[in-house]
């Protein structure tokens, strides 16, 4: 009676869906993890390097490729090892742990998109004020807000999950996630499900309608301005919409899955569709910031035009 509702380990079940293509599969993971982790870890060197990228917006830019960092550590490593096992079964602990780990990876990824998008309000729509209203005293309190808010949140949300009693221990999916360890529940959720909305509002939903709303204050103001005032200004905030559009795509789409019965869908779409929000924005993200910003595509060529003679020696 005791494994029935507190079962010790849980079975990921999508991966029987991934069969002979697992090899394929592992392979190609891997050189995406590889080019994900090399990717944002030059991003994250290039602005802690170079002085003249200690601004805010880099900062911010910089914070963001340290989730993905984050969010890649937390997923890549287990997802590579079950992908080779014959075996999907994941302990209880380390289930709630990459539970908390991706959804906080989620959260603080639109938590910082959130204070981006301030910081591109003030610089477009405020820019007499941008260096009295961004400060580095600002610049802190808002990270840290965008981190431990989300941290406390999903905290609260994967306690209460991991408190429930289980009837089950078949999570449709290639990695754990609080939806679907609710479903397994003998009891009512009703109370996992209120505080879960709570959560996904302040930490999804709010961030959204933020970042919508400063752009539609950037957008009406550019429609009174020049046509040199609106390039500059789509040349600085078209990364950070590229980002916002991307992340939002993703999560949609998760949210959408974990509503749907996954075993109606095709079964490589469905463990795409799961994939999406730990795949790509990791992979877009360094490649936008990389190439699109001048100020940091510059550095990096510096760089590597710097090391090519060292090579060559």
């Amino acid at each position: 009676m005791e494994n029935n509702t507190n079962p010790p380990y849980f079975n990921l079940t999508m991966f029987v869906n991934i069969g002979n293509y697992r090899y394929p599969t592992f392979v190609l993971c891997l050189l995406l993890c590889a080019f994900i982790i090399s990717a944002n870890l030059v991003i994250v060197v290039v602005i802690t390097l170079e002085k003249t990228l200690h601004e805010p917006m880099y900062i911010f830019i910089m914070c963001l490729s340290l989730n993905s960092l984050y969010g890649s550590a937390g997923f890549f490593f287990r997802f590579l090892s079950d992908l080779l096992s014959d075996s999907h079964l994941i302990s209880r602990p380390a289930c709630f742990t990459q539970v908390y780990v991706i959804y906080t990876y989620a959260s603080y990824e639109l938590t910082l998109l959130g204070i981006m998008a301030y910081d591109r309000y003030v610089a477009v729509c405020q820019p007499l004020h941008y260096h009295t209203k961004i400060t580095s005293k600002v610049v802190s309190i808002l990270i840290f807000l965008a981190w431990i808010f989300p941290a406390l949140a999903v905290f609260a949300c994967v306690y209460m999950a991991s408190r429930l009693p289980l009837c089950g221990n078949k999570i449709q999916k290639v990695f754990c996630a609080v939806w679907s360890i609710a479903k397994l529940s003998c009891v009512s959720t009703v109370l996992n499900n209120l505080v879960g909305l709570l959560v996904a509002t302040s930490t999804v939903f709010l961030p959204l309608a933020f970042v919508l709303y400063t752009y539609l204050r950037i957008v009406l103001l550019c429609r009174k301005r020049s046509s040199e005032f609106k390039s500059k200004v789509i040349q600085s905030c078209l990364p950070h919409i590229v980002t916002f559009v991307n992340y939002s795509i993703t999560v949609f789409c998760d949210i959408a899955l974990s509503r749907m019965n996954v075993e109606e869908l095709n079964p490589f779409l469905a463990v795409f569709l799961s994939l999406e929000f730990v795949f790509i924005p990791p992979l877009v993200n360094p490649l936008v910031y990389g190439l699109k910003l001048p100020e940091i595509r510059k550095v990096i060529l510096r760089m590597l035009s710097c090391s090519l003679p060292d090579s060559k020696k």
